[in-house]
């Protein structure tokens, strides 16, 4: 079986990243490529062979396909995934999924009613090994208290600079993806994201309220979040995060989680994962040296998989949903001066409590 693949959005990520596995895999043909910019559409479509390329996602639409990546700047993610959900594509769409929590679990529904699979970009999901943590989390009881954190070495790209790491690559990213305040730039956004589409995957958690204060870079967008939050259920939660990880480390991400008859703690930094029970005993697991470094090919495999018919979902639309409810809260208490925002779960909306 061939699968005939689009990507929407063919910015600096998916020229990096997602193309580069749809190409590789032999049941993929590239048949569709659209972003802004007629010399960089150019420069992708005759790089890796795309049949069709256009600046225009709708001219994909009436197209013969079966796959899709939606990699666009944020705040075009519902539209975009949504027409191509009812087309009947499976659909990989970029972190955040969306801006606005109920266009999230709008599409949550969309992928149900299609019957199609809807996947969040979140490359940790897919690490070998990573699964083990959801075992343990079963293992511990109520989840009572979580802490989540990360930190990246991501303070110039969000100040109007880049990553030298970057400067090589034939396309650069588009600094308004990093820096709009009101269209998803800044840090929660762009990067603690990654840590929330990991913790509610491992756990079955969701905010009912948040109260944050944030770190501002002088264009508006944040830099340093901090927020309390109180879960469905009572459980009760702390999440940060930081671009001030400074330039030759990695990614810095903690989560622990305490529940009522043990905890487990994760921090990739160091590839550590403890499970600690009762009466001092205590369970590590031992990943491949190297084996939870971020990248970011687990999501277009998945993809490619599921659409074949095997693979299981590790980063679906719900998982997702939950991420953009907390980050639109998380936002929205900073810019109230740390009111907290309460999650109203039953039409999806968020408001100021």
């Amino acid at each position: 079986m061939t699968l005939k693949a689009a990507v929407i959005g063919a910015g600096h990520f998916a020229y990096r990243m997602h193309i580069p596995v749809l190409a590789a895999r032999n049941e993929v043909t590239l048949d569709s490529v659209c972003r802004l910019g007629p010399q960089e559409l150019a420069l992708i479509r005759d790089e890796f062979g795309f049949a069709f390329a256009t600046e225009n996602w709708r001219d994909i639409l009436s197209r013969d396909i079966d796959i899709v990546v939606i990699s666009s700047p944020h705040h075009l993610h519902y539209e975009q995934a949504k027409a191509f959900l009812e087309k009947g594509c499976h659909v990989l769409v970029e972190k955040p999924m969306t801006l606005d929590p109920a266009q999230a679990w709008d599409l949550v529904a969309t992928a149900k009613r299609t019957n199609r699979q809807l996947l969040v970009a979140y490359g940790w999901n897919y690490k070998v090994g990573l699964d083990v943590m959801r075992d343990m989390v079963a293992r511990i009881g109520n989840i009572e208290h979580v802490v989540c954190h990360m930190a990246s070495f991501t303070r110039a790209i969000f100040t109007g600079g880049a990553l030298g790491q970057w400067q090589h690559v034939a396309i650069q990213p588009e600094r308004s993806t990093w820096e709009a305040p009101d269209g998803g730039g800044g840090f929660a956004h762009g990067q603690l994201s990654h840590a929330l589409g990991l913790l509610y995957w491992l756990t079955e958690l969701r905010a009912s309220s948040v109260r944050a204060v944030l770190g501002h870079a002088p264009s508006g967008i944040d830099l340093h979040d901090a927020a309390t939050v109180q879960f469905d259920g009572g459980a009760t939660g702390v999440l940060s995060g930081s671009c001030g990880v400074p330039q030759g480390h990695g990614f810095e991400v903690d989560i622990r989680i305490y529940g009522s008859e043990g905890s487990v703690l994760l921090d990739i930094e160091t590839e550590r994962l403890v499970l600690k029970l009762p009466d001092g005993k205590t369970e590590t697991a031992h990943p491949t040296p190297g084996a939870w470094k971020y990248s970011c090919e687990g999501p277009a495999n998945m993809l490619v998989d599921i659409a074949l018919g095997h693979g299981v979902n590790q980063s679906p639309g719900h998982v997702g949903a939950r991420a953009v409810e907390t980050l639109h809260a998380l936002i929205a208490s900073g810019r109230e001066n740390g009111t907290a925002f309460k999650i109203t779960t039953t039409n999806q909306k968020a408001e100021i409590a």
